[in-house]
């Protein structure tokens, strides 16, 4: 039996196996969701599915009639589909070793351009041949020189970035896997003052790790999709790069915190990794 939690512990589930599958969605919609690279999901018999606490605490997406998250922390709930007996979990949420790795990668043809497959896995440019379902995806937002923007799952929110960013890390902690319902959270450092909202600010609602000196997430209280956090204290803002609408011209310096990474997600590629947070950040 695995257990699952949301960020905040209040939304807890515990889902038997076997795994099916296991996959890596890249498609916009996922990436605006999880404010990730991509999204990670597992499917199990919806017979082995229970939850544990905190269903009172999931809101539905207003962007997506598959999606839900939990209302304080914003992270992904699974998804039920009762017409075909089956549970799609976020693997980012889940403990411990699932006795199973991503076996391919689907909608790479919207993958995003700052991220770079590296591993030898199968890859769809949509759905696998399997499977026969609508494509959903949000339209492309044109380029503008020396802004980089972005926006929620819904557009409710959006926001622009002035310059070029600081730097852009993937992290591997365990915070970033919940708080991201992913296999690992991509993040782009901005000094505060170019970070610009265009619309729905007060739409976004923050959540901190009680117990953690500077850990949280934000995300639009209406979809559930990730969104920009100010943290004034240290001077920066953190921003989920799968958010972003636009290139932002830089691309991931290291892997950190692979210390506490997720044993079913290898991590290949030549990127610098460091099992905690290099001494320079």
């Amino acid at each position: 039996m695995t257990q699952g939690a949301c960020l905040c512990g209040t939304v807890r589930y515990e889902i038997s196996g076997p795994f099916q599958t296991m996959l890596n969605c890249h498609c916009s919609m996922c990436r605006k969701f999880h404010g990730s690279a991509f999204a990670t999901a597992v499917v199990a018999p919806l017979s082995g599915f229970r939850w544990l606490a905190g269903e009172h605490a999931i809101r539905a997406s207003c962007a997506s009639d598959n999606r839900s998250f939990c209302i304080t922390c914003g992270s992904a709930a699974p998804l039920l589909v009762p017409e075909a007996q089956l549970a799609l979990v976020h693997a980012g949420n889940l403990e411990g070793d699932l006795g199973i790795e991503p076996q391919f990668h689907q909608f790479v043809g919207s993958r995003a351009p700052w991220y770079t497959i590296t591993d030898s896995l199968p890859q769809f440019e949509g759905w696998p041949p399997q499977i026969q379902r609508p494509v959903v995806s949000r339209p492309a937002v044109p380029p503008r020189e020396g802004v980089t923007q972005g926006s929620c799952l819904c557009g409710d929110v959006a926001f622009e970035l002035d310059g070029a960013p600081i730097l852009m890390m993937n992290c591997h902690c365990s915070r970033c896997r919940r708080g991201r319902s992913a296999a690992h959270a991509t993040n782009v450092l901005v000094a505060l003052d170019k970070l610009r909202w265009v619309r729905g600010d007060a739409q976004v609602a923050s959540y901190k790790v009680p117990e953690a000196r500077r850990f949280g997430v934000a995300f639009c209280t209406r979809c559930g999709g990730a969104a920009p956090r100010k943290s004034p204290e240290h001077g920066f803002a953190v921003v989920p790069a799968g958010a972003l609408d636009t290139d932002p011209g830089i691309r991931p310096r290291a892997h950190i915190f692979v210390g506490s990474k997720a044993s079913w997600f290898p991590i290949t590629g030549e990127l610098p990794q460091f099992a905690e947070l290099p001494p320079q950040i």
